[in-house]
């Protein structure tokens, strides 16, 4: 059997078309673009240093970043599968040895085109693979998924430069317009190119439709592949058990004590000292990398309260402890803004109930527009850094 590698004209399709890889193209760009900036958010949001603090209000608006992130991300899934598609037959296009200048010029083009399409499909992947909280491989996923973001928007724009005036005579001409197709490409496919393009667009709300509902509750019913459904105690999902973050249940018990630090004062409150201090109720939201986010109603003791008690001033970051001893994030530091707004609390109860032991019994912080992997639970030290 003779074996070859493809060539361009095996490609014959009038679909395979710059008209309709413009057009899909733009979509595209403008998913990656969201990912990009909300991945900038989400990542900054997390960053263990911070010259400009991130902001505390609104409130809910890490949910939406990070709402749009995850959506934006899966609706490009489909449009990246169609794109791929039309261009396909060009990865097989022979360069003309002859023509320095088109010789760079398609060198260049195929390698941000080769670097787009490997970054594409390992932020798309490793993306999905984090919104279920699988993680098939050995390096972070945070430093590694931001870094990789980096070199498929700069391959992007590389991409955008070198395809520019085809792109932009694709899109001032009709759909069906020949102009820039491959000779090749007249034979004529079961849907026209404004069937395709209409199937396309709605693959990718289909994809948005049965994911979103773990951003925005009024789709959970429809949102069959969302990676949470919001149920939980007190209506708040549960990313991980106090089982799987390794809490000795004792310890959470009558033994309990949380201690507070400030210098050379330090206080320690068992949950009932807690209790009997004043109580504030606040509805905040959590929302995590994952893309989930759920509204709570918190009952608990201002943080700002419990710093007062050790006479820690105003402007001062603090360092939170948790119980836990299994996976990152047992420790995180609480910057003086979120300290000090009057919404962070400490809290013990959700929605009228005593917190449940796996959303951090006996008890966590919950402040405004923080992401959720540091709303720590289980807390039992606060020390003001």
């Amino acid at each position: 059997m003779n074996l070859r590698l493809p060539a361009e004209g095996d490609f014959t399709s009038r679909l395979r078309s710059p008209a309709v890889a413009a057009r899909i193209g733009i979509w595209l760009g403008i998913c990656f673009a969201i990912c990009f900036l909300t991945g900038l958010v989400s990542h900054y949001a997390q960053a263990p240093s911070q010259p400009v603090p991130f902001p505390t209000s609104p409130s809910w608006g890490y949910r939406v970043t990070q709402g749009l992130h995850v959506t934006a991300g899966v609706a490009a899934v489909p449009l990246l599968l169609v794109k791929l598609w039309t261009v396909y037959p060009r990865l097989f296009t022979r360069p003309p040895l002859g023509d320095v200048r088109r010789l760079a010029l398609v060198a260049a083009e195929r390698a941000s085109i080769a670097v787009l399409v490997a970054a594409a499909i390992f932020q798309l992947f490793t993306g999905l693979m984090n919104s279920t909280q699988w993680y098939p491989w050995s390096f972070s996923f945070r430093s590694t998924h931001y870094g990789v973001a980096w070199l498929a928007i700069g391959a992007l724009v590389v991409h955008i430069a070198v395809k520019l005036p085809v792109i932009r005579d694709a899109l001032g001409g009709d759909v069906d317009e020949t102009t820039h197709d491959r000779p090749e490409a007249t034979e004529e496919s079961v849907l026209s190119r404004r069937g395709l393009l209409r199937t396309t667009w709605l693959a990718s709300a289909v994809a948005v439709l049965t994911t979103a509902g773990a951003t925005v509750p009024l789709l959970r019913r429809v949102s069959v592949f969302g990676v949470t459904t919001g149920d939980g105690p007190g209506g708040v999902p549960i990313n991980r058990t106090a089982a799987e973050a390794g809490i000795a249940v004792e310890r959470t018990q009558e033994t309990f004590l949380l201690t507070v630090v400030h210098g050379g004062t330090e206080m320690t409150f068992s949950r009932e000292d807690l209790e009997a201090l004043p109580q504030h109720t606040e509805v905040l939201p959590i929302a995590c990398v994952e893309g989930w986010s759920a509204s709570g109603t918190w009952t608990g003791v201002r943080l700002r309260d419990l710093l007062d008690l050790v006479e820690a001033p105003p402007g001062r970051d603090v360092g939170i402890s948790s119980l836990q001893t299994q996976y990152a994030f047992g420790t995180s530091t609480l910057w003086d803004n979120f300290a000090d707004d009057p919404r962070t609390l400490l809290a013990l109860d959700l929605d009228g109930e005593p917190l449940a032991l796996d959303h951090g019994y006996p008890c966590r912080i919950i402040a405004p527009n923080r992401p959720g992997v540091r709303q720590t639970k289980w807390v039992e030290r606060i020390e003001v850094l």
